[in-house]
């Protein structure tokens, strides 16, 4: 008996589809199209019953036991790509549109992925404008609280301390000036004192610079934010030299909008260790995002190596 409704390549589609649900789901659904008039006693005769007396494609597909990701699944084995974010009317729209032959003819036929493709876009990219501001705003503070540790710096009103960095904090401080020299420091109380001891005995001040891919940002599946910012070092009025700075932020779940300092990566390169008569450009961070990336499997990165002036 010929389907009543449904032409002959909708029932060999709706038949595929169907034979993905389970026998109870199949059953069950087999009595709710036939108002309980059929009893079948097999998969086969529950799937011939359905497409006997469905009146069309939209009226089966809607039913509640065929549920938007079984037509996602079927589609996706027949290898008809469709948006994931596509509702059910939309995937039955596809599925309709393939069993008709008509879903490669239409022009029209893919508006649906290519506006899910823009705002796919249009959310990476805020969400890249996003990160880039929180990692303006850490360093603004954090360079901000430690230039105003200088003696004759302006004084802040919060205080430098431990209490910015987690436990566990690592520091790792590499320069070049008039000798070479790495040091490795563990402990937010050790790492908080080195970096203050720069400023307070050394009398550094660090002069961020945000601009020409100075700041670059990246983060982690699992909430790791990395922020690389590159800049110049001065004592008094005299530039000393370059930095780059690689933080490991994670936010700190006591206080909303919170980050606390994971690790520090700091490079000094000092002038007096370059070639006489270099000039000294705006510094920037030469690696890209996904460079940066690597940090979160504890690789380091070389920084100041590769840095040309």
């Amino acid at each position: 008996m010929a389907g009543l409704g449904l032409s002959s390549r909708e029932q060999a589609g709706c038949r595929g589809l169907l034979d993905l649900l389970s026998t109870d789901d199949l059953l069950a659904l087999s009595d709710t199209v036939t108002n309980r008039l059929v009893v079948p006693e097999s998969r086969k005769e529950a799937i011939h019953a359905i497409l006997v007396y469905s009146q069309s494609v939209e009226e089966l597909l809607k039913r509640r036991k065929v549920c938007r990701e079984m037509i996602f699944k079927y589609l996706a084995q027949q290898g008809i790509p469709v948006p994931p974010s596509s509702e059910k009317h939309q995937l039955i729209h596809y599925a309709k549109q393939y069993w008709n032959q008509q879903l490669s003819d239409k022009p029209s036929e893919r508006e649906d992925v290519k506006f899910d493709k823009k705002v796919d876009g249009q959310r990476q990219k805020q969400e890249e404008d996003d990160l880039q501001s929180l990692g303006k705003e850490f360093c603004q503070w954090f360079f901000n609280l430690l230039n105003a540790q200088h003696p004759l710096g302006r004084q802040s009103k919060e205080s430098w301390g431990p209490q910015h960095f987690w436990e566990d904090a690592k520091l790792k401080f590499y320069y070049n000036t008039l000798e070479q020299s790495t040091e490795e420091y563990n402990g937010a109380e050790l790492v908080s004192l080195r970096l203050l001891s720069l400023v307070k005995e050394e009398y550094l001040l660090f002069t961020p610079n945000f601009d020409a891919g100075g700041l670059k940002c990246a983060k982690s599946p699992h909430g790791l934010v990395i922020v690389a910012v590159a800049g110049t070092v001065h004592r008094g009025n005299i530039c000393l030299g370059v930095f780059e700075q690689i933080f490991g932020l994670i936010s700190w779940p006591v206080r909303e909008n919170t980050w606390k300092i994971k690790f520090v990566n700091l490079k000094i390169f000092g002038q007096n260790a370059l070639e006489p008569g270099t000039q000294i450009q705006k510094p920037s961070i030469k690696f890209e995002s996904n460079q940066l990336q690597e940090l979160y499997d504890g690789k380091e990165l070389h920084l100041i190596e590769t840095y040309k002036f």
